[in-house]
């Protein structure tokens, strides 16, 4: 009754990794429990899910094929666009979100196109951008979440959807987003390891303090997102409490894979237990996030924790 901090599922998102192929559940060995799933298994997770009260996910896709462009996001017969479809039509209740980036389908990893020198090419990879995010809506997304850190990606997408009759469609942005050790066990599980290079060029630097990520959140405001994600959560619970007391927008945070597997194996070693999960998750909340995205939104809303 007389607690600060509730957690509630009704502010929780699971991500969920979305393959191809006939009913496929493969397991995750970075991320124990978890799986990429395809056919019955995916339309069981997320029947599961919205009987224990989760009704809230994050699509990954991880196509068949990759190319130096990933053409597959833009692909109206792609993992996430069939996968949006089917769960359209079979759990009208569920609110399904549309990652919008290219590192799970391009064959070196990286978030767009590359010039010769292996660096992001900004401007070009906008206009790709701007397919993908229009592709994921006419599938019937409820909410794109553009991951890439990009400059111009709030406005890019949200000038391609308002012109093709989706400007209602809400925007969550990666605003905040470090280069992190942290999304290890993620790239093993969407394939986004990279062939060369890195993501420093338009990731930000850990060592950055508030007045940047402020910067970055305040800019995507102005281009039209609605929502605000600071990723990795529990690093930077300092910036979570700034942004909370300057921005005006629904704040979210992603509790990443990396953060995930440490505590998921230490509690599978026993010298953890799952208390630990649950006030890493109070710790984020109290800091200031009213949505958090974590890989243990399922297995806590079944134990009725959440």
């Amino acid at each position: 009754m007389v607690a600060d901090v509730i957690l509630h599922r009704n502010h929780f998102i699971y991500p969920v990794f979305i393959t191809t192929g006939k009913n496929q559940k493969n397991p995750i060995p970075s991320m124990a429990g978890i799986f990429q799933l395809s056919g019955k298994y995916l339309l069981e997770e997320i029947e599961s899910c919205l009987k224990a009260g989760i009704n809230k996910f994050l699509l990954f896709g991880i196509p068949s094929q990759k190319d130096p462009i990933g053409s597959d996001t833009w692909n109206s017969k792609g993992v996430i666009q069939s996968s949006l479809q089917i769960l359209r039509k079979k759990f009208p209740e569920a609110y399904l979100i549309s990652d919008i980036c290219f590192c799970e389908y391009t064959d070196h990893g990286h978030c767009g196109i590359l010039n010769k020198e292996n660096y992001l090419e900004n401007d070009f990879t906008l206009k790709n951008l701007a397919l993908q995010a229009v592709s994921h809506a006419e599938a019937g997304a409820h909410l794109l979440a553009p991951s890439g850190m990009l400059d111009g990606m709030v406005s890019t997408i949200r000038a391609a959807l308002d012109n093709k009759g989706f400007s209602e469609l809400p925007i969550m942005s990666y605003a905040v987003k470090y280069a992190s050790s942290f999304y290890g066990p993620f790239r093993n599980a969407a394939g986004t390891s990279l062939k060369s290079g890195d993501r420093k060029t338009h990731q930000m630097n850990p060592r950055n303090g508030f007045w940047e990520a402020l910067s970055e959140a305040e800019e995507d405001i102005r281009q039209g997102a609605d929502i605000i994600m600071v990723k990795p959560a529990m690093p930077n619970l300092d910036i979570l409490s700034g942004l909370r007391g300057k921005i005006n927008a629904p704040l979210a945070a992603y509790q990443v894979s990396g953060e995930f597997n440490m505590l998921k194996n230490a509690v599978l070693r026993n010298d953890l237990n799952e208390d630990a999960i649950v006030e890493s998750l109070i710790s984020i909340k109290r800091a200031g996030a009213g949505i958090i995205i974590s890989y243990f939104s399922k297995e806590l809303a079944v134990k009725g924790v959440i």
